[in-house]
C-alpha cells in the first residue's frame, strides 16, 4: 500500500532514480536511450530537482510504501498565466502503473493550490497511455508546442488544460 507524502531531501536520490527508469521505459522508443539520457541528467538531475523541491507555490509529493517510492508529481503556480497551476512531473514507476498511485497523487496535487482556477500540463503525443489519463481527469488540448520542458529539448508536446 503506497500513501502520497510530500517530498523530502532525501527522497532526491530516489526520485531521480525513478525518474530515469520510467522515462527510458515510456520514451526509448519514441527519441532513443541517448536523447532520454540527456534530458534526464538536465530535467532529474539530484540538484535540479532540489531547486524544485524548495521552490514557492509549489508541491512536490511521492508515493511511499516505507520501503520504497513507487511514483513523484510536481505542481508549481505559474509564473506567467494568471491563477493557473503547471503539472510539471506525474510519473509511476512502470510495474506500479495502473493502481491508482498516479491517480493518488494527482487528487493530491490538484487540491494544493486552492487559489488556481485552471491546471495545465504538456505531454508528448505518443504516450497514449499519459493521454487517457489525463483525459479521463478532465484536461482537454488547448494547444501544442515543439520544445517541452524547456525551449531547447526539441520534444514536442500537446498542451492539455482543465478547469479546477
Amino acid at each position: 500500500m503506497f500513501f502520497v507524502r510530500t517530498a523530502s531531501e532525501r527522497d532526491l536520490e530516489k526520485v531521480r532514480a525513478l525518474l530515469a527508469e520510467t522515462w527510458h521505459a515510456t520514451y526509448d522508443a519514441f527519441y532513443g536511450a541517448d536523447k532520454v539520457n540527456e534530458l534526464t541528467a538536465r530535467w532529474h538531475s539530484v540538484d535540479a530537482l532540489r531547486k524544485r523541491l524548495q521552490r514557492k507555490n509549489a508541491e512536490f509529493v511521492v508515493a511511499d510504501n516505507g520501503s520504497e517510492l513507487a511514483g513523484m508529481g510536481y505542481a508549481a503556480m505559474s509564473e506567467t498565466l494568471a491563477k493557473t497551476v503547471v503539472l510539471h512531473q506525474l510519473y509511476v514507476l512502470p510495474q506500479y502503473q495502473r493502481q491508482g498511485i498516479g491517480r493518488d497523487m494527482f487528487a493530491e496535487l490538484e487540491t494544493c493550490f486552492p487559489d488556481a482556477e485552471r491546471m495545465r500540463l504538456e505531454v508528448e503525443p505518443q504516450n497514449l497511455h499519459a493521454l487517457a489519463f489525463y483525459r479521463a481527469h478532465g484536461f482537454a488540448e488547448v494547444g501544442k508546442t515543439p520544445n517541452c520542458g524547456d525551449e531547447q529539448s526539441g520534444v514536442p508536446a500537446l498542451i492539455l488544460e482543465k478547469r479546477l
